[in-house]
């Protein structure tokens, strides 16, 4: 039996009057990854308590029912109560205010390194996958050399050599994380130069930066997306590991490392000084975690 017109343009995906229709599939697979990902009750709460601590890294001064920095040496070491919510430290600062400020230097520290890491491992990665030859291996070699040393070996190495500071630590961290972005971004790179519609751009004479900008770097971002989430994790908790050890924030401006370095010292008469610098570091930290779990399969085009 013939097919009709209208069967041939329908298995072809087109229409009689010429045009030509996206796969539905296709379609809902970069149009509705939002909708899937909301799908998903543990990133939509993950969601909510990121978007909650940045409210209140935002509205810090309004929200903090006193000075972080202001000291009541009547009030050392008072546990919680209805004035003082989260109790008092060492030197009778109010802790639930120190919290409040601390969050700005671990989201700052957390978005601002995987900024870093975006800038200098994506355009190093996309070079290397993208032109190949001994650029490829040059970069390449750098980036396992990287590799080598672990990631907060190295953001305590380069820490300590520009000196204690939030801003040298979000460097510190930002370089430290960029030989994963190189590595992903020069894999995926090299799975999307080898498709049918990169070939054919290179075909009709498309210049090489031009496919590389147009058709390659567009199609590797997703998974960056979700590499940049999980970083911001590890970020956060590099960040505290680093004022920890004093390479961070410096006191008295308030750091949730810096607040648990000070606490280590009050663990059995003063357990509150701990607790919720602590909590606060876990919540944000499993919450990107999720975001990015729950990204990755909203993500993921076989889930479409």
């Amino acid at each position: 039996m013939t097919d009709t017109l209208a069967d041939r343009l329908s298995a072809a995906g087109g229409a009689p009057d010429g045009t030509r229709s996206a796969p539905p599939a296709v379609l809902t697979g970069r149009t509705h990854w939002l909708r899937r990902l909301l799908r998903r009750p543990m990133s939509v709460v993950a969601l909510a308590v990121i978007a909650g601590f940045v409210a209140t890294a935002v509205l810090a001064p309004w929200i903090a029912p006193y000075d972080p920095l202001a000291a009541s040496f009547s009030d050392v070491r008072k546990p919680p109560s209805a004035s003082h919510w989260f109790g008092t430290d060492e030197i009778g600062r109010d802790v639930a205010s120190r919290v409040i400020f601390g969050a700005r230097a671990s989201l700052l520290a957390g978005v601002v390194s995987v900024l870093i890491s975006l800038a200098i491992g994506v355009p190093a990665g996309l070079l290397a996958g993208y032109a190949g030859g001994s650029i490829d291996m040059v970069l390449s070699r750098m980036t396992d050399a990287l590799l080598a040393c672990p990631f907060l070996i190295l953001a305590i190495a380069l820490s300590a050599f520009l000196g204690p500071s939030l801003t040298n630590a979000m460097i510190a961290i930002g370089i430290s994380a960029t030989p994963a972005f190189v590595r992903l971004a020069r894999g995926t790179t090299l799975a999307v130069k080898a498709e049918e519609f990169v070939l054919a751009a290179r075909a009709i004479g498309n210049a090489p930066w031009r496919i590389a900008l147009r058709h390659v770097l567009p199609n590797i971002v997703p998974p960056l997306l979700v590499q940049s989430t999980l970083a911001i994790a590890a970020a956060v908790i590099a960040e505290a590991s680093l004022s920890f050890l004093g390479l961070g924030q410096q006191p008295p401006q308030p750091s949730w490392g810096s607040m648990l370095n000070t606490a280590k010292d009050y663990l059995d008469n003063a357990p509150w000084m701990a607790l919720w610098p602590g909590l606060s570091i876990f919540l944000l930290v499993l919450s990107f975690n999720l975001v990015g779990d729950g990204l990755r399969d909203a993500l993921d085009p076989r889930e479409a």
